[in-house]
Formats: C-alpha cells, structure tokens, sequence
C-alpha cells in the first residue's frame, strides 16, 4: 500500500470554499478505499480508518501521524505510512455501506478499532459473524491480534461501534439477539462490552439499552466518549416493527447504566440501513442521523440534547457525518443518491457558532459504491470533507 501519495488533505486540497469563517477543503481516500473514518487528537494530528478490498471480504488501514512532533507550514501533521488493522485477511466487510470499521482514541492516544466480520467462524461460541477489535500496540508500528468479543448474543447484523476515553475505558457495542429472546428485530438489543485496561481484557457483554425497543436489524449504531467520560449511543429501534426511531442514550457511570436523551421518531416497516456519526464539542458531543431520508444533527452538553437541526433543501440524504472546529461551527455532511451497489455525491452544509446556516447546501460528484464522506476540523478552524 502506497497510501501516502493521495493522502494530501493536510497539506494539499483539490477545491476550496471561501467566504465562510472556516473554510472547506476536499480529499480523496487514499488507494481507492472506502467508507472513511477520521479523528484528531489533542494535538490536531489526523487519524484515518478506510476499507479496501472486494465488498464482501477486505481489509481495514489505518493512517496515523508520521511523527507527533513534526509539524508542517499549515499547523498540521505529517502523515504516516498505512497500517492493516485486520490481522486476519479479507476480515472485514463493506457490502451494506453500514458494517465497515470504527476507530476510536484513548488513554495516551492509543487507536482502537471494531468491525464487523466478514464471516461466521466454525469454532465460535456464537450464532453467526464476529464482532472484531484490534488495537494498535504500545510501539506504534502494528495492530494486535484482533479479537472476537461477542460471547453470548448472536446473530449481528448492522455496525457496531467503539468509543474510548481517557481514563483507560474501553467500550465497544452491537446490537443482536442473546438466546430466549423473541426472535425477529423486536426481539434485538444493543450490547456493551466494556475494558478498563485500554483493550487488554474485556469483560463479556451486557445489555445497553434500558427499554425493550428492539433494535433495526440492518441499521448501524455509533458511540462517542466525551471529554468529562460521559458515554453516548445513537441506534434505531424496531419497536412493533415500524416505529424505527433514532434513539440517543447517555451513560454517566461508565457504562454501567443508560439514559434515553433523545427519540426521533420514524414510522416505516422497512429497514433504512441507517448510519450515525459524533463528534467532539467544547462542553460535549455532537451526533448527526438520518430520519425519513433526511439527515440531522444535534449536540449534547450538561446531559441534556438541544433541538435537532436540518439543513435547507430537498432529496433523500443519509449517512451523515459531522465535524466541529474551534470557533463553534458544525459542518454536516452527508451522501445523496447512494444505493446498493451504487456510488452517488456528497453533500454539506456549514453552520454558524449559533446553529445558523452558514451559506447554501453544497453538493460534490464522486463518492465510490459502498462508501460515504467522513470530514474533521483543522487546527486553524478550516473543514476537510474526506470521500
């Protein structure tokens, strides 16, 4: 892999926006891959999870500053060379745009990532595919042997999702059945399994959500740490079937209990194969989702979720992403026109500190099959939208 030589979003950008506070720069993902997930840390450097490889068999990279403590003209990072967070090939999957890698940063920015995998496995203790996680080892320079952490529950379908704070917390979740439930989406739950050494253990799964909503079968789910190591999870439910709300839950205590903030409804019998996407604030969390084809975002502060945000225009939008920058303004990004087995555009809109549209919707050709935009702030308060 020879990621480095399309990998310029840092330092070179093909298009920008200006006449806005921050402005908006555009990459590629680098080697062709797919379905981006990008972080920074504390010190403004990037991280990139991508896919590559056939749909329904490929692998996870991983790009990560060069050297934490080189800086380039524009207060960026140097980037590193492309690490396979998958140690074992063809692993993971992107059939479904939805089931593909989440990455995470810990205690001392250590890289944590969970996927879907690609198969069943004929020794598992469960029912159907694993759910993976692998973390980058304390040099830096692999991943360590990734791990199956389902135990009990089966059966997993849409995404999973891992968070991490500070405080060595480790958490990653899924949603699926434990035996003796109902069978059907009703009868789904999201699960938790929780690590207080930074990945090293796990503990076996518990049930996250405190309601019996059911969870929507092929929908994702995504879960953010915030700064103060409250704990987030956006999923939809599947409650008597067509009551496919977006549901946010807030735990307090690591974990251990949750708390419903927020439920979007949304009454449809078929499943949407939604996706979500957090981001840091100042004071807490932004989350960005998908309700009746459109895409909208909210943020989190002091426990409690203000009035959820859609942007102008028509058109079915899904697979949000968001990024906050340092002045306060929130870039909402999002995919139109993709499908099964069909690539489509990106789409954006920037909002002021104050929660108001910052210009007009934008719209951009060339988002790949399986794939969406991911997108982070710079240093400087500038945007980048990664497709």
């Amino acid at each position: 892999m020879n990621a480095m030589k399309t990998f310029c979003a840092i330092l070179l950008c093909t298009a920008t926006l200006t006449g806005l506070a921050g402005e908006i720069l555009f990459d590629r993902v680098p080697d062709n891959g797919i379905q981006p997930q990008v972080i920074t840390d504390n010190s403004g450097a990037v991280h990139l999870l991508y896919y590559s490889g056939a749909a329904k068999g490929g692998d996870l990279y991983y790009v990560g500053p060069k050297d934490s403590g080189r800086r380039t003209e524009d207060g960026g990072h140097g980037p590193g060379k492309a690490l396979r967070v998958n140690t074992v090939e063809n692993s993971a999957i992107a059939a479904g745009t939805i089931r593909g890698g989440q990455i995470a940063l810990g205690r001392n920015g250590r890289v944590h990532v969970a996927w879907n995998g690609a198969r069943p496995q004929p020794d598992a203790r469960h029912e159907g595919a694993p759910m993976y996680y692998a973390r980058l080892n304390d040099a830096g320079t692999a991943f360590e042997t990734q791990r199956d952490l389902i135990h009990t529950t089966g059966q997993l379908d849409g995404g999973g999702s891992v968070a991490a704070d500070a405080n060595r917390n480790v958490y990653v979740l899924w949603h699926g059945h434990r035996p003796g439930d109902p069978k059907g989406e009703i009868g789904r739950a999201v699960f938790l399994a929780i690590s207080r050494d930074d990945g090293a253990t796990f503990a076996p799964e518990i049930r996250a959500n405190p309601e019996p909503t059911g969870a929507c079968g092929c929908c994702g789910l995504d879960a953010q740490a915030d700064r103060a190591g409250n704990l987030y999870v956006l999923y939809r439910t599947a409650e008597t079937m067509v009551n496919r709300d977006a549901v946010l839950l807030m735990s307090g205590d690591k974990g251990q209990t949750f708390q419903k903030l927020l439920a979007d409804p949304w009454n449809t019998g078929a499943c949407p194969m939604s996706s979500a996407a957090f981001a840091p604030i100042a004071s807490g969390v932004a989350i960005a989702w998908e309700t009746k084809g459109q895409v909208r975002f909210t943020s989190v502060s002091s426990g409690a979720a203000s009035e959820p945000i859609q942007p102008s225009g028509q058109g079915k939008r899904r697979h949000p992403a968001v990024a906050a920058n340092k002045n306060g303004e929130i870039l909402l990004v999002w995919a139109e026109g993709t499908g099964w087995e069909r690539g489509g555009a990106v789409g954006w809109q920037l909002f002021d500190k104050n929660r108001k549209p910052a210009g007009e919707p934008g719209r951009r050709d060339g988002v790949p099959v399986w794939s969406f935009a991911a997108a982070y702030a710079k240093a400087n308060g500038d945007f980048v939208i990664l497709y």
